[in-house]
């Protein structure tokens, strides 16, 4: 069975995918307090980084980072909602699936600091 969405094309097909994507934006920021955490601290990062006397490729690599963190966090956000609509029961893979979601937006933000901290100390 194929998704009704699948045979959009085009311009209609990129504004719908639009859509879904502020969608999504949404759902996470009313639903999620670390995305809300982390969203915030993208809004203070990133200004900061323009503003510091750092060279375009340290800044890129500064905004780059707080992006991921957000993109990871929209991920893990996205298994832990699957996960909680496919069963509420606590089960040992559902757990794995939420832990390793959880570690993969640890990984981020270790990132994004060593990022920081090295373009900031070079």
């Amino acid at each position: 069975m194929q998704s009704p969405y699948k045979g959009k094309t085009g311009l209609t097909r990129l504004w719908n995918a639009l859509g879904y994507s502020m969608e999504g934006f949404r759902a996470a920021y009313q639903n999620e307090d670390a995305f809300r955490m982390e969203l915030l601290a993208a809004a203070l990062a990133i200004p900061l980084a323009l503003w510091l006397p750092v060279g375009h490729i340290g800044k890129a690599l500064m905004i780059g980072s707080i992006l991921l963190v957000l993109l990871v966090e929209l991920i893990n956000s996205a298994i832990e909602a699957t996960v909680d609509r496919i069963s509420l029961e606590d089960h040992d893979l559902a757990k794995r699936a939420k832990d390793i979601g959880s570690a993969a937006v640890l990984v981020s933000l270790i990132n994004a600091a060593a990022i920081w901290v090295l373009v900031l100390t070079a």
